[in-house]
């Protein structure tokens, strides 16, 4: 192997040679796009862990460093400093906006954010006491019918009206989701009020109780859309890329993206950890015999929000959420045993050999669901806040992959382990 250019890989004697591809991080891949037709082989690499799907210019993780990155800036930056709509179009873009940029961008986010009124009426159609991941998927899938040009040829003149539309449509149809699961009547977006200030009024405010603006709330809501506003190559990032690279519209790439993330095993993860934490609540256990059980490889119970696919350190996203957990709990007074418990269990699973070992640190999963309880949030919205958040880059990569040129649909290979030739009789 030459390290510096080329990886060689042995057949039956014979010598290939592979170019190595270096990131701007140090990432090191061997791309073998040319590998079955220089050799008939095809590599099988199982739920993709080692396979990179693309380059990729808008967020960088470092699983062993606890380290993530939009666009070059750290997480921990955005987070301090910084609005989701700022984050949004830095996603967008490449870079954070100016003043005039800024401002640009939240004329249309105001401008798009009423719903198609046509469109309202299909809520009614839904079944009370429907997910509303499943009302906001197929409300997405509709907009391309109200909204139809929208495609890959639009998209150097259309992408600021669509990218804004979809975020901002999101937000008053999440609201109207929720506001329909509870029999209340819709609440319309205010151009007065800021991004996150317009969401939380949508789905708090009534006719009989008026909802108050709190600006620590709103900046806390802000902080919960930035942490979750991309993650690289997720499950619903790569669904979004795969249906976006048959050149289906945005719309219903978006949605595709809303359904791979409504899954238990990603979206769903803050909600199973608050059903954990009810559990050890409700069923009488010590945190210490609940760590146990989930150490015993034969029993069934799991330690939820701890350990994910890339990160083999702390979640940087966990230690930001798990701050603001504890402060906005002070600030309302809610005396949540559920944070006690998370608090207790972080402290303990982490002095065990056993998790430190395997490097199974908490995620963004773990104190978030428990934030989302203190604002208000009913359960079954956990997920929908996690796409609402991770529109923008979804957006973004849909972008990137649409505009390069040597985009190709997605199109992976098998080995077929079936039946060999047989003849019917």
């Amino acid at each position: 192997m030459d390290g510096a250019k080329f990886a060689e890989l042995r057949i039956d004697g014979k010598a290939f040679n592979f170019p190595i591809i270096i990131g701007s991080e140090g990432e090191k891949a061997i791309d073998i796009s040319n590998l079955r037709k220089e050799t008939g082989y095809i590599t099988l690499d199982p739920s993709f862990a080692n396979t990179g799907a693309c380059c990729s210019e808008i967020t960088y993780i470092d699983g062993e460093r606890g380290i993530l990155r939009y666009r070059g800036i750290p997480i921990e930056e955005l987070a301090e400093k910084r609005l989701f709509i700022e984050v949004a179009y830095l996603l967008l873009h490449g870079n954070l906006p100016d003043e005039n940029q800024y401002k640009q961008f939240s004329i249309l986010l105001n401008e798009h954010s009423l719903l198609h009124e046509d469109m309202r009426h299909l809520f009614d159609g839904f079944p009370r006491g429907s997910h509303p991941m499943h009302i906001m998927s197929t409300m997405l899938n509709s907009m391309a019918t109200f909204y139809p040009n929208v495609d890959t040829l639009s998209l150097s003149e259309d992408i600021d009206v669509t990218a804004t539309r979809l975020i901002s449509t999101f937000r008053t149809m999440a609201a109207f989701a929720y506001k329909k699961s509870i029999g209340q009547p819709p609440v319309y977006p205010r151009p007065d009020l800021t991004y996150c200030a317009n969401f939380l009024n949508m789905m708090f405010d009534s006719p009989v109780n008026p909802y108050t603006i709190d600006a620590e709330i709103v900046e806390v809501m802000n902080l919960l859309f930035i942490l979750y506003a991309d993650h690289e190559q997720n499950c619903s990032t790569t669904t979004v890329r795969t249906i976006g690279s048959a050149q289906v519209n945005l719309y219903a790439t978006i949605s595709a993206g809303v359904s791979a993330l409504s899954g238990p095993l990603h979206g769903g993860a803050n909600q199973a950890v608050i059903e954990m934490l009810s559990k050890i609540r409700s069923g009488g256990y010590s945190v210490d015999q609940f760590i146990e059980m989930a150490k015993n490889k034969n029993n069934p119970v799991k330690l939820m929000g701890f350990g994910h696919r890339v990160y083999k350190n702390y979640d940087p996203r966990a230690k930001i959420i798990k701050e603001a957990t504890v402060r906005i709990l002070k600030k309302l007074d809610i005396k949540d045993t559920l944070l006690d418990i998370a608090m207790e269990l972080e402290s303990k699973a982490l002095s065990d050999s056993y998790f430190v070992e395997r490097k199974l640190y908490p995620n963004v999963d773990f104190y978030s669901g428990i934030l989302y309880r203190a604002l208000g949030f009913p359960t079954n919205m956990f997920t929908v806040l996690f796409a609402l958040g991770r529109l923008p880059g979804w957006i973004a990569h849909w972008k990137e992959m649409v505009s390069d040129k040597n985009s190709k649909i997605v199109r992976p290979r098998q080995i077929y382990t079936g039946r060999t030739l047989t003849h019917l009789k």
